[in-house]
């Protein structure tokens, strides 16, 4: 019970004590039934300290069962953290739209329980993943150039660099490479390790008659190697 819920007899209502705001992002990897949760950061949370402060830090529970536990880093002394931390629980797909994500948030102390500043559930996981998705995504860019030799019927694709790709792993990094196809022909690029700025310079060479130029479409598709 809070009593500052309820009035003093005459129907008025007090305003319920504000916990702070919490932002996360959810992303669902199909191939993997792995659902990606990210929190990014919380901001204007009650100090739970003497020194008007206190040391966050969240849990997050898997709903129904509880069975998996994540928990970022404490922040010190800071009211408006900053976390930037993924975690993957493994979910069917079929089971997101009945699944909820517990988050809490608690103030650490080091001799005694820790104190709880707020806690919110996620419902509908599928709804907040496609809601998610429909957003505007920031991938990042790809420089390539395209080269045609009609005499010797031959097409290069030089792909350059790519540039702030999106982070697709839990490293906060990306295995990426290209794949360049034309038609079902499909030729890759070197993989590189933990980066989400690769330089190629690699030319991948396609054997295309003059005559066919015109009828076949190229696809470029920078992939993240798992």
């Amino acid at each position: 019970i809070q009593p500052e819920l309820y009035g003093d007899g005459d129907g008025a209502r007090g305003a319920a004590p504000t916990c702070g705001r919490l932002a996360v992002a959810l992303r669902y990897a199909y191939g993997s039934q792995q659902l990606l949760v990210r929190v990014l950061r919380a901001a204007e949370l009650p100090p739970k300290d003497p020194n008007g402060l206190s040391d966050p830090y969240v849990k997050i529970h898997l709903l129904p069962e509880r069975k998996k536990k994540c928990q970022t880093k404490v922040h010190r002394r800071t009211l408006n953290p900053v976390f930037e931390e993924t975690f993957s629980f493994g979910v069917p797909f079929a089971e997101l739209p009945s699944r909820r994500l517990h988050f809490s948030v608690y103030d650490f102390d080091r001799f005694s329980r820790h104190d709880l500043i707020g806690h919110v559930v996620l419902d509908n996981l599928l709804e907040a993943v496609e809601r998610g998705a429909d957003e505007k995504a920031e991938l990042g860019e790809l420089n390539f150039s395209l080269c045609y030799l009609p005499t010797a019927g031959r097409l290069t694709v030089t792909v350059i660099r790519a540039t702030n790709l999106r982070a697709m792993d839990l490293t906060g990094y990306s295995d990426p490479y290209v794949k360049a196809s034309l038609m079902s022909e499909g030729v890759y690029v070197s993989l590189w390790k933990n980066t989400l700025n690769p330089s190629y310079n690699e030319a991948l060479v396609f054997d295309l008659p003059q005559d066919s130029v015109r009828l076949v479409g190229l696809t470029i598709a920078v992939m993240d190697y798992d």
